[in-house]
């Protein structure tokens, strides 16, 4: 695995042009609104805030004058407005900073909203890649390394799974079109493979594993 900071991109999301032999199979980035939904479960978060207004208008009405009551609530309203449009706008900021690479060699994910770097993840080093879909056609792809592999959970952050800090398992977040795209890793990792590896028909939960099994 190789971390890299850059500035110029000779190739968008690459930070060098792909050596002869190597080429591009597939390119993109979080899909932003699945990601606030699924990653910053802005859903929730909504949800939270909402309640929270009402019952802080509410309380204001019974221990307060109508007016002074309505002015709180607004300005508890436009507190939690903007809480959530601060982390709406993080999730776009991730999906727009964000890419995602595969190539016939390796896995590219170039990530960081300030600071961009790019994190190479040569298909040797992956032991295995699970799959999960969404309704909206979007889906996370779960990467576990072998054990020589090394990985740094901050500079993965936050696409990497929650809270695994002693084996960091490098996470895809909200991947547009996952069903076309699970099967393009799949065969990478089968045509990367040392040794034979068994195709299988995987559902919407199943996983894409390499070199034992993998998506047809």
């Amino acid at each position: 695995m190789r971390f890299q900071e850059h500035a110029i991109e000779p190739v968008r999301g690459l930070p060098a042009r792909l050596p002869p032999g190597e080429s591009l199979l597939w390119q993109s980035g979080p899909a932003w609104k699945s990601y606030a939904l699924r990653g910053t479960h802005l859903g929730w978060l909504v949800a939270y805030f909402a309640a929270m207004v009402l019952w802080y208008g509410a309380h204001a009405m019974r221990t307060r004058p109508a007016g002074a009551a309505v002015v709180a609530t607004l300005q508890m309203a436009a507190v939690a407005c903007v809480a959530v449009g601060l982390v709406g706008g993080f999730a776009w900021a991730v999906g727009r900073s964000t890419v995602y690479s595969i190539t016939s060699r390796r896995l590219v994910m170039r990530v960081g909203i300030a600071l961009p770097i790019t994190i190479a993840l040569p298909f040797a080093c992956i032991a295995a890649a699970d799959v999960k879909m969404f309704a909206d056609g979007t889906g996370n792809i779960l990467l576990t390394l072998k054990p020589e592999a090394r990985a740094a959970y901050f500079l993965l952050w936050p696409h990497v799974r929650p809270w695994r800090l002693r084996r960091p398992q490098p996470l895809l977040r909200s991947v547009p079109d996952i069903a076309v795209v699970a099967p393009i890793l799949a065969r990478a990792l089968a045509a990367a493979a040392v040794q034979p590896v068994t195709a299988i028909v995987a559902g919407a939960d199943a996983g894409l594993r390499q070199p034992d099994a993998v998506l047809a």
